[in-house]
């Protein structure tokens, strides 16, 4: 084996196959930073370049493309709250409210660390344990599957934060949309409603793009700032990517976990990185200290998701090599060219071709280590992004996101399932609902229908007597209860409730108007499955009666409200040295939580008027600018703005669409930068035009002619064929 190792080392480290393999990581790079795009368009996109190479170079291209996608897909994630790949859902959550706070750099040093360390891990897993690894793989059937799914599930319970039952509730929804299309078993069509883009499932890409980026667009649209609310992202004064760095080093523990744990999730057929990343980062939460900042900002939820999110990558490839039996959509792109090149996956890659599964390892590390050095030195570049102007901004990334959901299957229900989508995570995103269990429950469904039918099929109610399904079902029910029950035991020493508490049915709000239209929607999904076969209405029936229990219970909440004695208003106590910004968040503190202004609320503000203006420094600002959000940090902006601008941002998407229906999407995209930029956000007319210009082209250098992708048809070419043949856009 040494020997092997040697000699793959001595083939790979030739530098005509490094600079092969480096312009694979460059591209990879690139492919990661735009939404949408992946390691499966790349695969695409080059194995038929592989044709004349010999097996050492053409590995070096393709891993040395797909290993690196997974690490600048966090640059998106950090900077515009939008996922690269699916795999970098779960680095939003933290990654991009560091962004906010001037500490992209920072975001950036410890994903970049953490991808390094857990790709390492993942190719030294893979090149330790592939011989050990066989039999547990070998172990493992639908039934253990069955549990992992369930387990994934599980970890709803702490991706929902302090509202587990929404949580509860949302998920279900999202195994319902999961569901959507035709049943494998009976062939019924489910809830496709009599169309045709949706008799193959809802595409998971237009989806997290519509469920993460467009509502994060529409912040930025409705605050007008730019991602940073300070300079520090580009002055470095707050923090560097360095701090990021020593941030990855002083949690080596869980950069080691989660790579472990990335890598041997990786192993197991059927858990993509959409799955991976969360469930390291629901690890994270769970065994770590003082979790209260998980999904604010937290650097150890960048570093649990991203350290996961490229072991995976080493995790892959063991099932790929060893049984030919490929992880995911990716591995099965590369396991066609190990056949190409005359490479049969199985046991003679673990003895007749040992030497190039140790070429493969040793790409592996090469490149994560080639794809990280870029990722440091360039990241500072990177995050000037974090300043530029909204109307800079915006009008761009719409564009690149418009043509990465295109991408998942070419269709105008992409573009329809992300605007709709998009709109539906701005109002949970508004309304604080949790929207990560959402996306888990859509890319679990179908997966758990699945092994749940083979695994009825074969074992029965034998299932769950298996010690590893037992052992699992196990670790998700403690999952799930863990928090409920220690929530039960603060009650309990906090005592009995305070006498004079009464309840009382508050009036309908956005809050609970949503809910019912949730549960509205529940309930025509219910009856519509009530005339399908059994075998086609199970999983539906079962998911759709699980969001309905958990929406009325969140319903309930929000219509039943408890009132307490009020409290004794004290004045608030201002340090001298406090900034305006400050004394208002300490006053709102010091305030009784009211939903609304009312009496109470003007009596404090009377009460502690006095002690605010003496406590704020003279030469700084007044009592006034302080509550009217003149300054850095101010309060909410009010909501008929929000409203209005939020509005008109989704109507500018969508009829972009509308337009593009009539005369095609990429000039229906210059109009939409263009009127964004100059009309919405008042960029000057050159500089709106420009950067339109501009942006188009790029886009269409990069689709139109190196993916060759087969733009949507329009109106306008279907009258004027001839203009259609001249240019291929409409």
């Amino acid at each position: 084996m040494g020997a092997a190792a040697l000699h793959a080392l001595t083939m790979i480290l030739d530098p005509l196959r490094l600079a092969i393999m480096l312009g694979g990581v460059v591209l990879g790079l690139a492919l990661g930073v735009v939404p949408g795009l992946g390691g499966i368009v790349g695969l695409a996109l080059l194995i038929p370049f592989t044709y004349h190479l010999d097996g050492y170079t053409a590995f070096a291209l393709l891993l040395g493309m797909a290993a690196v996608t997974t690490v600048s897909d966090l640059i998106p994630a950090v900077l515009f709250g939008v996922p690269g790949t699916v795999g970098a859902a779960a680095t939003v959550l933290d990654g991009h409210p560091l962004a906010r706070r001037g500490e992209a750099r920072r975001a950036f040093g410890a994903g970049y660390a953490s991808s390094l360390a857990g790709g390492v891990f993942g190719a030294l897993l893979l090149a330790v344990t592939i011989p050990v690894l066989r039999l547990v793989v070998l172990y493992i059937g639908s039934a253990e599957l069955l549990a992992l799914c369930i387990f994934g599930l599980s970890m709803v319970a702490v991706l929902s934060g302090k509202a587990p039952i929404k949580g509860l509730a949302v998920a279900s929804f999202g195994l319902m949309l999961s569901l959507i299309g035709s049943d494998p078993q009976t062939g019924t069509l489910r809830w496709t409603f009599g169309s045709l883009y949706l008799w193959d499932h809802l595409p998971l890409v237009p989806v997290t793009l519509g469920i993460f980026a467009l509502p994060e667009l529409a912040e930025m649209a409705i605050e007008r700032t730019s991602i940073s609310r300070t300079d520090g992202a580009v002055r470095g004064k707050q923090s560097t990517q360095w701090d990021g760095v020593r941030d990855a080093g002083r949690n080596w523990w869980l950069v080691l976990r989660c790579s472990g744990l990335g890598a041997l999730l990786g192993a197991v057929p059927g858990l993509g990185s959409a799955v991976i990343d969360w469930m390291a980062y629901g690890h994270a939460i769970r065994t770590e200290k003082n979790t209260e900042n998980f999904g604010k900002g937290d650097i150890r939820g960048v570093i649990a998701s991203e350290s996961s999110n490229n072991a995976k990558e080493g995790g892959h490839l063991i099932p790929t090599i060893a049984f030919g039996m490929p992880a995911g959509a990716s591995m099965a792109l590369l396991l066609s060219a190990f056949i190409m090149h005359g490479f049969t996956p199985g046991p003679e890659m673990l003895t007749k071709h040992l030497d190039v599964t140790y070429a493969i390892i040793w790409t592996l590390t090469i490149s994560h280590i080639m794809g990280a050095i870029i990722c440091l030195f360039g990241s500072s570049l990177f995050s000037k992004l974090a300043t530029v102007r909204v109307g800079v901004l915006v009008p761009l990334v719409l564009g690149i996101i418009f043509l990465g959901a295109f991408n998942a299957s070419q269709s105008w229900g992409d573009l329809c399932s992300m605007v709709l989508f998009g709109f539906v995570g701005w109002v949970m995103k508004r309304l604080n609902w949790p929207r990560p269990p959402l996306i888990l429950g859509l890319v679990l469904g179908s997966i758990f229908e699945r092994y749940y039918f083979i695994s009825s099929e074969i074992y029965g109610v034998k299932l769950f007597t298996r010690p590893i399904v037992i052992a699992v079902l196990l670790a998700a029910l403690w999952v799930v209860l863990g928090p409920t029950l220690k929530g039960l035991r603060r009650a309990l020493k906090q005592g009995p409730l305070a006498s004079g508490v009464h309840f009382r049915i508050k009036r309908l709000d956005h809050h609970s108007l949503f809910t019912i239209a949730l549960i509205v929607a529940v309930s025509v999904a219910i009856w519509t499955a009530s005339d399908w076969a059994f075998g086609a209405k199970l999983m539906p029936m079962t998911a759709a009666s699980a969001a309905m229990f958990f929406s009325c219970i969140v319903l309930i909440g929000q219509v039943g409200a408890r009132d307490q004695p009020p409290r004794e208003l004290r004045p608030a106590v201002m340090p001298a040295t406090m900034s305006a910004a400050q004394a208002r968040v300490q006053l709102a503190q010091s305030l009784p939580c009211q939903p609304t202004a009312g009496p109470r609320q003007d009596l404090a503000l009377n009460r502690t008027g006095a002690s605010l203006s003496t406590a704020l420094p003279t030469s700084g600002p007044s009592l006034s600018q302080a509550f009217e959000g003149d300054l850095p940090g101010a309060p909410p902006l009010p909501i008929s703005t929000v409203r209005a601008r939020g509005l008109r941002f989704f109507l500018a998407i969508s009829g972009a669409l509308g337009i593009a229906y009539l005369i095609g999407l990429l000039p229906a995209l210059l109009l939409m930068m263009l009127v964004l930029a100059r009309f919405e956000f008042g960029e000057r007319w050159r500089n709106a035009w420009l950067l339109s210009v501009a942006m188009t082209v790029a886009l269409w250098l990069v689709f139109d002619l190196i993916f060759a992708t087969p733009w949507p048809p329009s109106l306008l070419g279907d009258l004027v064929p001839a203009l259609r043949s001249l240019s291929g856009l409409v």
